[in-house]
């Protein structure tokens, strides 16, 4: 059987560094998945990115050393947002189109989830300092906080479904995961679930799309970074590739 293609975007058009450092981490766990990772320039039209989706089986969308340009979704920018990068947010928003047409599965890492965000409507908080959890913790940091979700939910099954998540009562449960972002989604777009919080300050953690039929996930969080220590980071990749092996 082949291995069902993933295509995922470079995360900037403007620091190559940063892309060789993180590009392949998401590659990787694919890979160990089972999956087939494609990689995806910044300089396609938006029909060459219909076509190259109509071959792939589904779509993983990283972080960004970047912050979604706020007048996407009616804010003024303010001093602790970062320039924006157009080509990666025009990329992004070919695929979620091509998703929403074709109902492959697509998988939001970070920024990849905060643009899912504003693609369908909603709105981010610029900056979320200061809280009482370092949400910028960063990669040295394995355990940054933890994350409380609802079992019912698509995450919520998969990640119970790993032995990892510690029951909190009979309708939410826990997971610790580590954290490198400084903004966050304020409001949710439309019809996107909430599926994650941070217990401490309630900042959005994760976020699902409400059709059974159509794969669509997005989380704050880097599981990417701890596949080889966490079972649930691996269960997220794994349920996530065998959902585009039956695209």
């Amino acid at each position: 059987m082949m291995k069902p293609r993933i295509l995922i975007p470079v995360p900037t058009s403007f620091d190559e560094p940063y892309n060789a450092a993180n590009w392949s981490n998401y590659a990787a766990a694919i890979s160990a998945a089972g999956g087939d990772p494609v990689r995806l320039e910044l300089t396609h039209t938006a029909a060459e990115i219909d076509a190259l989706v109509d071959q792939a089986q589904g779509i993983l969308l990283p972080g960004s050393g970047a912050d979604v340009d706020p007048s996407h979704y009616g804010h003024e920018r303010i001093p602790e947002c970062a320039e924006a990068d157009n080509l990666r947010e025009q990329t992004d928003h070919a695929l979620f189109a091509a998703a929403e047409r074709t109902k492959k599965p697509l998988l939001g890492i970070c920024f990849g989830t905060q643009s899912m965000n504003v693609f369908y409507g909603g709105t981010l908080h610029q900056d979320i300092d200061p809280l009482p959890v370092n949400h910028r913790a960063g990669r040295a940091v394995i355990t940054a906080h933890p994350v409380l979700f609802p079992v019912d939910s698509r995450l919520g099954k998969i990640v119970v479904a790993s032995g990892e998540a510690v029951a909190e009562d009979e309708e939410f449960a826990r997971l610790p995961v580590n954290s490198s972002h400084h903004q966050a989604i304020a409001a949710p777009g439309d019809e996107l679930r909430v599926v994650a919080r941070c217990p401490a300050d309630a900042v959005i953690e994760a976020i699902e799309g409400p059709d059974p039929a159509h794969w669509l996930i997005g989380v704050q969080w880097h599981p990417e970074r701890t596949t080889e220590t966490s079972a649930a980071s691996r269960s997220i990749f794994q349920s996530f590739v065998e959902a585009a092996r039956n695209a």
